[in-house]
């Protein structure tokens, strides 16, 4: 898989005659999935190579900065999900002012002059374009050969980012599991926080989130694996105890803070992804780790005291080891 850039000083990519799909693809879900596997088959069948082409950022987060909807996937997320799918190009063409602004007949050009398009994989409601001027039919005036997919639909309603968005919203992570086709999960890398946890008794990690806002808020027992190492084995060669191993191979159970701390008094509350591992104490900065969302605890509380909420973070560790122990198998299959 190649990953490329698009933007308005990209000039000729030289790719091979594509076949291409464009979206969000926000959390490359069922829906998403069946997409790459009509535009693999389609690939396949014409002898072309596969293209996915994302928005980085997305439209709604130009047009609607902090009140956008919150993003399921980062940026990282979506290409890890597309390259397991078998992808040959991932495009990411930046959102901008440029773009915005291209009538759907510009936009033609970019498809056939630099993505080299000749079949085009869609949704029945796909609209592209400056005031959403293009869709299905205008390309295939335009001469391309276009594929429609019908609506992947489960438990009667229709597979979207935004069901996925409300079921997370929600707390309901086997819904969202089905939704998505696997546990819902981030990606981010171990970054120095203000070291708040330490004076609590209960250190942890701070993951970055690389997203305007997240789709999840509040407490959760999870598992972390590293992504290029074994994280029980990284933590007992850095001289930790191994804690509470998680439920998949190579991974640990945390008890997770998800939003923006409302018992700290800040200036501007930011949004943080915060773990704790229980029996853990070892230097992780640094590494890229996968959180995965198991359980839901209960949302943020804001606390009236220090002492309150350093005994209320005691009490959500002390469930969430209960439910570890309790539940002896992955739950999600």
């Amino acid at each position: 898989m190649k990953l490329l850039r698009l933007n308005a000083a990209t000039q000729q990519l030289n790719l091979p005659k594509t076949a291409v799909t464009i979206g969000n693809f926000d959390g490359v879900h069922l829906g998403h999935q069946a997409m790459i596997a009509q535009l693999k088959a389609v690939a396949q069948e014409n002898h072309l190579k596969t293209l996915v082409m994302l928005f980085e950022p997305q439209p709604l987060e130009v047009f609607y900065a902090d009140d956008a909807p919150p993003r399921i996937s980062s940026l990282r997320e979506k290409v890890t999900y597309l390259h397991e799918l078998g992808i040959d190009y991932i495009i990411v063409a930046r959102f901008d002012d440029f773009l915005r602004h291209q009538t759907a007949t510009d936009f033609t050009l970019v498809l056939k002059e630099k993505l080299n398009t000749t079949t085009l994989v869609l949704g029945d409601d796909f609209h592209f374009g400056k005031n959403r001027q293009g869709n299905t039919n205008f390309l295939r005036q335009q001469g391309f050969v276009v594929d429609n997919l019908e609506t992947v639909v489960l438990n009667g309603e229709r597979v979207s980012s935004t069901r996925i968005r409300e079921t997370l919203q929600a707390g309901n992570l086997p819904l969202a599991a089905q939704l998505l086709g696997r546990p819902y999960s981030m990606i981010g890398r171990v970054q120095h926080g203000d070291k708040l946890g330490r004076t609590l008794d209960f250190p942890t990690i701070n993951v970055a989130l690389k997203r305007h806002k997240p789709c999840l808020k509040g407490i959760y027992g999870v598992d972390v694996s590293c992504e290029t190492q074994s994280l029980p084995e990284k933590v007992y060669k850095a001289g930790g105890t191994q804690g509470i191993l998680g439920y998949q191979p190579h991974t640990l159970f945390g008890a997770a803070n998800l939003g923006t701390r409302p018992a700290i008094q800040q200036k501007k509350p930011q949004w943080r992804l915060e773990v704790h591992f229980p029996d853990v104490s070892a230097n992780l900065y640094g590494l890229l780790m996968r959180v995965t969302f198991l359980h839901y605890l209960h949302g943020e509380r804001k606390y009236p005291s220090f002492e309150a909420l350093k005994a209320g973070i005691h009490d959500d560790v002390l469930q969430l080891r209960q439910y570890r122990t309790q539940n002896t198998r992955f739950p999600f299959h």
